[in-house]
């Protein structure tokens, strides 16, 4: 029990989930697909962003504690991926809201029975 209010913080909900388009309330399983459609959404710019990365890199020769052996190339691997992960996650280059907006519109026009 929250001391401040005396009410249960089990009763709040996520400001997004409140309300859905058209000012209706939204089922908890639309805000969950909703989510994972983001979620969905932001994975897939992390990966065409990787790829990008990685091409940035290609013929790059590493020197340093890794030398230009395949050590380099596994932890330059790593690092894209990171690099990825972290540029998607903070909002990318708008490629995760272009197919998060497909996504929904398909899962509008085809809904689950």
């Amino acid at each position: 029990m929250n001391t401040l209010s005396g009410t249960s913080s089990a009763s709040f909900q996520k400001p997004q989930n409140i309300l859905a388009a058209g000012n209706q309330p939204m089922r908890p399983h639309q805000a969950a697909t909703k989510d994972k459609t983001r979620e969905t959404a932001t994975d897939f710019e992390a990966v065409f962003l990787n790829s990008m990365f990685s091409e940035m890199f290609t013929g790059i020769d590493s020197e340093g504690p890794f030398g230009g052996n395949g050590a380099g190339g596994v932890w330059r691997s790593f690092l894209t991926e990171e690099y990825a992960k972290s540029f998607a996650k903070a909002g990318g280059i708008g490629i995760g809201d272009q197919v998060y907006r497909q996504l929904l519109a398909q899962q509008e026009a085809n809904p689950a029975t």
